[in-house]
């Protein structure tokens, strides 16, 4: 789908502003890239699909999204990643000022977009998007095979997307516990609630088979679950779930206060553990009662990664002990998150057995560095 618009109601003005930054964009990378060597560039995210958000200010509409760029090269993807990786990265911080929003670009190739497993990432890429330049023609059947089905996301997608949102979730709690708390904060905060809001719905829909591209179509399918015992967090799910949609849509800067806003991340994470320990039973076939057992088993929680490939990416980072195991990284960033937003006596008490800090590799024991250590662990494997 080539959307034709970048909202879903967004003014005119908006619109056209949203389209001159495509065309920026368009020359600045023909200005970088030969036509010859390019097969296009696609826009993506919510304004790709049609679905940006219109952010209401006293100067008028306002783009609130980050404008992400995907540009289709000719030749091999690690070579040329490496060769155009930084120019273009300065070009999207040299547009980013005057564009209001973050401008991000990502350096793909058609043939590794062929020979890629599904994943929501690509199905939400070739679904929903924006022809800026190439053919097509071209594009569109390099992108067909990850259109076809959603079913066909892996579950441990689902279990990404959760840890993602669940990850603004504790830097959220991070903020929530600064001496100083101001605007800046309460907007990140509100920001990342609201995308929470909108992750509960979405892994359960995915669990299902049900996943859709539009947010909005997405709220109808998870409308039309029936309650189960096994999902008695459901009906508040769904309600919050609407309310990440309204964000998305029609985001704004929260003039919560810092205790309204503990107050809704304390309700948001006590249902986010409930969602998370359902759908990790659920793929797992397991039946962890809470987020510290799941955080101290030795179960392997990521058994789609191949055990040779694990042992490569921690010899590469100098992680001994999982070279040793063959255990993939991202598993500890499953660990720690548990451990951090729902164990209430990892920091009352001290971390059981120092696993947090093992997990991170710090001996850090202050809310403040455990989560900047998570953040950076978090960079490289989420």
């Amino acid at each position: 789908m080539n959307s034709i618009r970048f909202t879903v109601d967004g003014g005119p003005d908006l619109e056209r502003r949203l389209a001159q930054l495509c065309l920026d964009v368009r020359n600045a990378v023909l200005e970088l890239i030969p036509p010859w060597k390019l097969d296009g560039i696609l826009l993506g995210g919510g304004y790709g699909r049609g679905e940006g958000g219109v952010l209401q200010t006293p100067e008028g509409e306002r783009p609130y999204n980050d404008l992400e760029f995907y540009v289709f090269l000719r030749g091999n993807a690690l070579m040329s990643e490496r060769k155009f990786r930084g120019p273009l990265h300065q070009i999207g911080a040299r547009l980013s000022p005057a564009a209001g929003l973050e401008v991000e670009f990502k350096v793909m190739t058609a043939a590794k977009l062929l020979t890629s497993l599904p994943s929501m990432f690509y199905y939400d890429l070739a679904a929903g998007h924006r022809l800026i330049f190439g053919d097509a023609d071209f594009l569109d059947m390099s992108l067909a095979a990850h259109r076809r089905d959603a079913h066909r996301i892996p579950l441990h997608e689902a279990t990404r997307l959760l840890m993602n949102r669940c990850s603004g979730l504790l830097f959220s709690l991070e903020r929530l516990e600064r001496a100083e708390f101001g605007p800046e904060e309460a907007d990140f905060v509100g920001r990342n609630l609201a995308k929470l809001e909108l992750a509960l719905g979405d892994v359960i829909l995915t669990s299902r088979g049900e996943y859709h591209w539009s947010c909005r179509e997405r709220h109808k399918r998870l409308l039309a679950i029936a309650p189960t015992p096994e999902m008695p967090f459901l009906e508040k799910v769904q309600h919050h779930h609407r309310a990440g949609v309204d964000f998305k849509l029609h985001p704004h800067r929260t003039t919560a206060s810092r205790d309204e806003l503990k107050a809704r991340h304390q309700q948001l994470s006590g249902i986010a553990e409930c969602v998370w320990l359902w759908l990790e039973n659920r793929r797992l076939g397991t039946s962890f009662s809470n987020s510290s057992d799941y955080a101290r088993s030795r179960l392997n929680k990521c058994p789609e990664q191949p055990t040779l490939r694990n042992r490569l990416v921690n010899l590469r980072d100098r992680c001994w002990s999982g070279v040793f195991s063959g255990r993939y990284p991202r598993e500890r960033l499953f660990h720690s998150l548990c451990l951090l937003l729902w164990d209430d006596h990892v920091l009352a008490e001290g971390p059981l057995d120092g696993q947090l800090q093992r997990e991170l590799r710090t001996r850090e024991v202050q809310l403040s560095g455990l989560v900047a250590a998570y953040e950076r662990l978090w960079h490289r494997y989420h």
